[in-house]
C-alpha cells in the first residue's frame, strides 16, 4: 500500500519543480511519472504500454500532415500573398498596416494553424514596414504577437487535434467549426483595438490599390486560399475526415508552392521535412509523456478531487469558470500551450461538464485561453519572437501590448459565458452539440 497524499505531492511536486528549473516539459512528465510509479509499485513496462496508446489513434495522423502543409505554404510564398491580399481589403483604413496584421493573421493562421509560424512569417515583413511607416516598434510587435494567436482557434488546428484525444476523442469537425466564431470575433476585437490607437497616435492609411492590380493579387492569393476551402469544406460536406483533409491539403499546398508560385524548388524539400520532423518528435514525444502522466493522475483520482475543491468554493457556475479562467491564464504563463491542454483537459473538463456545459465549448475557451499564454512572458514563445523580430525589450513590447490583452480577454469572457460564439456554427451544421 502507498500513502495517496503522498503520491499525488511526488507526482505533481517532481513536476513543477523540474519546470521550474528548465527541465524540458516532455522528459519533466515522464521522470515525474516514473518515479510516482516507482513509489506506487506499478510495474514499469506498463508506462511504456501507455505512452505507446497516447500516440496510437487515427486522429493524431492529421497533425504531421498540418504541421507539413504549414511548411510547405510558408516556403512558398503564400506569407507574402496573405499579406498583399490582406492590405485589399483593410489596407486604406486608418493604421492601415496595422489592420492589414490582423487580416492577414486571420488568413494564415486558417493555413498553418500555428502563432509561432505566423509571427516568424508575417512578422518579418510586417514589423520592419510598420517600423518604416512611422509606427512605434511596441505597438508593431504587439499587434503581430496578439492577431498571431487568433490562428489557434481558426482551422486548421493540431490544438485542437490535442484536445480532442486528451477529452475521450471529441469530434475534431465540430472543434473545428465551433473555433471559427472565438477566431474571428479576436480579430474584430484587436483591429477595433487598432483603429482607436491608430487615431490617437495619427497613425497613416495605406496606399490606394488600383482596381486592377487589386483584381491581379486577388487571382494569386485565391489559390492559397482555397487550401482552407479544401480543410474545412471536405470536412462539412462529408467528404471526407479531418485527417484525410489535411493529406489532400498537403499535396494541393505542394503543387501549388512548386508549380504555380515556384518558390519551393526541390531542393528545399528536404529542408522543410527535416523541421516538420522535428517538430512533429517534439509534439508526438510531448502527447505519449502526457498521456502516461495523465494515467497517474487519474489513478491517483486527482481529477476528482480538483471537482470537488472547485465545486467546494462556490455552488456558482459563474464563480467557478473565472476560477478556472483565472487559473488557466496563469498557467498559461509560466507553461507552453501543448501540455497544458494534455494535463489540464482530464482535471477541468468534468468539473464544466458538471454545470452543463459542452465538451466543445470548453475546447474552444481552454485554447482561448492558453493563446493568451503564448503572448506573455515569461514563457510566451510567441512573444519572444515577435520582440526578436522587432529588436525591443519583452518589457516594452508587454507595455505596449496591455490594451490588446485587455480585447482578448473580453472576448474569452464572451465565448465563456456565451455559448452560441462558439457552438452557433456546429449546431447549425451538425444538430445538438453536447
Amino acid at each position: 500500500m502507498f500513502d495517496t497524499n503522498l503520491a499525488i505531492a511526488l507526482l505533481l511536486g517532481t513536476f513543477f519543480i523540474m519546470i521550474l528549473v528548465k527541465v524540458p516539459v516532455t522528459f519533466a512528465l515522464a521522470i515525474s511519472t516514473m518515479l510516482t510509479m516507482v513509489y506506487c509499485k506499478v510495474p514499469l513496462p506498463s508506462m511504456m504500454q501507455q505512452m505507446a496508446k497516447s500516440i496510437n489513434s487515427f486522429s493524431l495522423m492529421a497533425i504531421p500532415f498540418f504541421i507539413l502543409m504549414g511548411e510547405i505554404m510558408s516556403a512558398g510564398g503564400i506569407s507574402k500573398r496573405m499579406l498583399d491580399f490582406a492590405n485589399v481589403i483593410v489596407g486604406r483604413m486608418r493604421g492601415g498596416l496595422a489592420q492589414v496584421n490582423c487580416v492577414a493573421s486571420m488568413f494564415f493562421g486558417g493555413i498553418s494553424g500555428s502563432a509561432v509560424a505566423d509571427v516568424s512569417s508575417l512578422g518579418t515583413m510586417l514589423i520592419p514596414m510598420m517600423h518604416d511607416n512611422g509606427y512605434d516598434d511596441d505597438f508593431s510587435v504587439g499587434i503581430t504577437v496578439t492577431s498571431a494567436c487568433q490562428g489557434l482557434m481558426i482551422p486548421p488546428s493540431h490544438n485542437m487535434i490535442m484536445y480532442s484525444v486528451a477529452a475521450g476523442g471529441l469530434s475534431v469537425e465540430k472543434l473545428f467549426m465551433a473555433g471559427y466564431g472565438p477566431g474571428v470575433l479576436t480579430g474584430v476585437a484587436l483591429m477595433i483595438i487598432c483603429y482607436f490607437i491608430a487615431k490617437k497616435r495619427n497613425y497613416p492609411r495605406g496606399e490606394k490599390v488600383s482596381v486592377k492590380e487589386a483584381l491581379k493579387i486577388s487571382r494569386d492569393a485565391i489559390l492559397a486560399l482555397f487550401t482552407a476551402v479544401i480543410i474545412v469544406g471536405g470536412v462539412v460536406c462529408g467528404w471526407f475526415t479531418a485527417t484525410e483533409s489535411a493529406a489532400i491539403a498537403c499535396i494541393y499546398a505542394f503543387v501549388v508552392a512548386t508549380c504555380v508560385y515556384k518558390e519551393l524548388k526541390l531542393k528545399d524539400v528536404p529542408v522543410v521535412l527535416f523541421r516538420t520532423v522535428k517538430t512533429l518528435a517534439t509534439v508526438f514525444g510531448l502527447i505519449a509523456a502526457a498521456g502516461a502522466f495523465g494515467v497517474m493522475l487519474a489513478r491517483l483520482q486527482v481529477p476528482q478531487l480538483i471537482t470537488s475543491l472547485l465545486l467546494g468554493i462556490s455552488s456558482s457556475k459563474v464563480v467557478t469558470l473565472l476560477i478556472i479562467n483565472v487559473m488557466l491564464l496563469l498557467l498559461g504563463c509560466i507553461m507552453d500551450m501543448a501540455p497544458l491542454i494534455l494535463i489540464m483537459t482530464p482535471i477541468l473538463l468534468p468539473v464544466v461538464q458538471s454545470y452543463g456545459m459542452s465538451s466543445i465549448q470548453f475546447g474552444i475557451i481552454l485554447i482561448c485561453n492558453l493563446g493568451i499564454g503564448l503572448c506573455t512572458p515569461p514563457v510566451g514563445s510567441a512573444l519572444f519572437v515577435g520582440c526578436g523580430i522587432g529588436k525591443i525589450k519583452v518589457e516594452d513590447a508587454v507595455k505596449g501590448m496591455l490594451p490588446m490583452y485587455a480585447a482578448m480577454i473580453v472576448v474569452l469572457l464572451m465565448v465563456t459565458f456565451i455559448p452560441a460564439i462558439s457552438l452557433g456554427l456546429p449546431t447549425l451544421l451538425y444538430g445538438p452539440v453536447v
